[in-house]
């Protein structure tokens, strides 16, 4: 009976080890893995001995790992590669145990045995045992690390966002990856930006909380995820600040001469973008074409209204009034356009004419004579009107009678001292 019950354990033991080499898994409480009964040596320099430690290894996953176990003197010991955490036999010397397609065994020389493993996945990550089946057991082991390069988790982040002037925003942008990624958020264009009461480029962390939004705000934010594994990536989340229209005029009085053409200006800032028109102070809208040109100059929520009046007449003096108006509000501004005199350059033939004859004295100062030239390079603008009038014109008829007077005295002069020569000598 007792012989009967210790066949009966041999045969479970042995459909055990069977059950084991062929399903890749573990045996219990630490056993030595590989399916050949350990081999008994008498002298301790026969045994078999690691050549050099398993390296770990860095990959990055979808890549391919290699693990060196390089064993001298190996005889008829056998190799075998385990999988610590999991106690999952992975080859038992030439032969592949597990079934995971992705794992292979190449060998060298009955010295070196690499376990291959494809397609790199994180699930991969963790400790890898060489071992050879002496007694006790002899083992190296070598730790795969498995990296990730950084990703944005789209459904975690935040996308363009549109807010009104003077709130608060927070903007979120979450990243998976291993090792665990580092995020910062800075400006697309790569200008400062105001962040609770300071100026900077760069904010750290996976959250950016703007106080009191502004429109100076507005633009694309970069958020970037990094964790040494390349590449480093980013998502661009556009911020947008809606207020309403408002308006700045740089010159709220123009002059113009009859004749002369001009352009009015204004400054709009808005968003969303405003719809912007001129009108008369009749309250007509202007359309663009023929006496009007108005065209807008865009540059992002900024606009510049520019209204050209052409060959400007009597009727086209009094007020314009620039609108701006979008879904928030709206704002005008007035621009006076009133009449100036022409400068010489502007005057008819017979203007001209009689200014050549003209000489151009300053009041209260000696004559001075300027040429047409002259005269038109110093009368410009609103300053003619003044100008024009700190000066007296005479007749040229006038002007010549000083250098006959002249003439006159000093021939009267010449003479009386001839006279008074002569008596001297008489």
């Amino acid at each position: 009976m007792t012989l009967f019950i210790h066949l009966y354990c041999v045969v479970w033991i042995m459909l055990l080890t069977v059950y084991c080499s062929t399903t890749g898994q573990g045996l219990p409480n630490g056993l030595n893995v590989v399916s050949v009964a350990p081999i008994e040596v008498p002298n301790e320099s026969m045994y078999p001995r690691f050549a050099e430690p398993i390296p770990n290894v860095t990959v990055t996953v979808g890549r391919d790992a290699l693990l060196a176990c390089v064993v001298d003197n190996l005889r008829g010991f056998k190799v075998a590669w385990v999988r610590m955490d999991t106690q999952t036999i992975l080859s038992i010397h030439h032969n592949i145990i597990t079934q995971n397609p992705r794992i292979s065994l190449s060998y060298n020389d009955h010295r070196s045995w690499y376990l291959h493993i494809k397609n790199v996945q994180e699930v991969d990550r963790g400790w890898y045992m060489c071992q050879v089946n002496t007694d006790p057991m002899r083992s190296r082991k070598g730790y795969l690390q498995v990296v990730v390069p950084p990703s944005i988790i789209d459904n975690m982040t935040s996308t363009d966002m549109v807010v009104r002037e003077g709130t608060d925003v927070t903007l979120v942008c979450q990243a998976s990856g291993y090792p665990e990624p580092y995020v910062m958020w800075r400006r697309e264009d790569g200008q400062d930006f105001n962040y609770n009461g300071d100026s900077v480029g760069v904010v750290d962390g996976e959250t950016l909380t703007i106080t009191k939004v502004s429109r100076l705000h507005m633009g694309a934010y970069l958020c970037i995820a990094s964790n040494g594994v390349p590449p480093s990536i980013s998502k661009r989340i556009m911020l947008m600040v809606q207020f309403p229209p408002m308006l700045s005029i740089p010159n709220q009085l123009e002059g113009a001469y009859i004749g002369q053409d001009v352009t009015l200006e204004c400054h709009t800032e808005a968003f969303p973008s405003s719809i912007n028109y001129w009108t008369t102070d009749r309250g007509d809208m202007i359309i663009s074409g023929g006496k009007y040109e108005a065209f807008p100059v865009d540059s992002g929520y900024n606009k510049f209204m520019m209204l050209k009046i052409r060959n400007i007449t009597k009727e086209d003096f009094g007020s314009y009034k620039c609108i701006a108006k979008n879904s928030l509000g709206e704002t005008d501004g007035i621009i006076k356009l009133d009449e100036i005199p022409a400068p010489p350059s502007a005057f008819t033939t017979t203007q001209k004419s009689i200014l050549d004859n003209q000489t151009i004295r300053k009041k209260g100062q000696p004559q001075i004579v300027q040429t047409n030239d002259a005269v038109s390079s110093t009368f410009q603008g609103v300053a003619f009107g003044e100008q024009i009038r700190d000066f007296d014109f005479y007749e040229e008829e006038n002007i010549a009678t000083e250098p006959k007077l002249g003439k006159l005295l000093y021939a009267l002069l010449l003479y009386h001292l001839i006279n008074v020569t002569l008596q001297l000598r008489s």
